[in-house]
């Protein structure tokens, strides 16, 4: 006979997800909060979302995150999955333990010793730091991770299928692009994901890297931070949660609709 969900197993749930949740369900709640005081409840209002579409600083800061965010996830992506291909399907050649431990390295390393070290690149080659050496320390810290995903999905992958279809004429590259890749789709797309997230999150390298009009939405939230919590800050917070929420939403119904009515992918 089965049992039912134990009362300490359902209170363990329900405290860690209140744990999680509860400061971001908080979090939205305050940013509709018509008091300058973040801890007073003053009633319903839009003030500060009023107050955002006014802050040109803030603005500004939101458009070159979701600018480096998007450009650093791409060329992560693409080149975790040129790296991903070389360790799965390259086989052992000279040099491989190294460029894997090129590859892993950022992900053992603290985010203040690459921050550094990206910044000692740029002042080495006299490169100005802006929004593109942002963006490339972003790209280079973020590579590895979305070689992780891609290749953990192309090492489970059968290679059977891809020699068929160079058995039918395509060439190992054709093979690859009408093959392989759709079968991968959903890494590539979670690598994607979590390449653009970390850029969003980044606090340390973005510091270490940034300069003139290249302040990104976590180094504004912070400066603000120290010299007081605005309630501003809630409502771009928000924002950002609907943002996120409504993609992983749209990725949800995305691959419902690829699965049959039975469930069964959809090819």
């Amino acid at each position: 006979m089965r049992r039912g969900p134990s009362p300490f197993g359902i209170a363990a749930v329900t405290g860690g997800l209140a744990f999680l949740y509860a400061p971001i369900v908080l979090l939205v709640v305050y940013s509709f909060n018509s008091s300058q005081l973040v801890t007073v409840w003053g009633g319903l209002s839009l003030r500060w979302y009023r107050a955002l579409a006014q802050d040109s600083q803030m603005l500004d800061a939101v458009g070159v995150t979701l600018r480096v965010g998007l450009i650093s996830a791409s060329l992560a992506t693409s080149l975790g999955l040129l790296a991903a291909i070389a360790l799965v399907r390259a086989g052992r050649f000279r040099g491989r333990t190294l460029f894997s431990g090129m590859v892993y390295a950022p992900l053992v390393m603290p985010e203040v010793i690459l921050g550094l070290s990206s910044l000692l690149l740029f002042v080495s080659l006299k490169v100005p730091r802006g929004f593109w050496t942002v963006t490339v320390s972003h790209a280079t810290v973020t590579l590895c991770y979305a070689t992780v995903v891609i290749q953990a999905r192309l090492a489970g992958f059968d290679r059977s299928l891809d020699e068929a279809a160079q058995d039918l004429g395509l060439t190992p590259a054709r093979a690859f692009l009408a093959v392989t890749l759709p079968n991968i789709a959903p890494a590539v797309a979670a690598a994607w994901m979590l390449a653009f997230t970390l850029s969003l999150d980044d606090l340390v390298i973005a510091s270490f890297t940034s300069g003139p009009g290249a302040t990104t939405l976590p180094m504004r939230l912070y400066s603000q931070v120290r010299l007081g919590v605005n309630p501003e800050i809630n409502a771009v917070s928000t924002l950002l949660i609907g943002v996120v929420a409504a993609g992983v939403v749209a990725a949800y119904l995305v691959q419902q609709r690829r699965r049959g009515p039975d469930g069964a992918r959809v090819a």
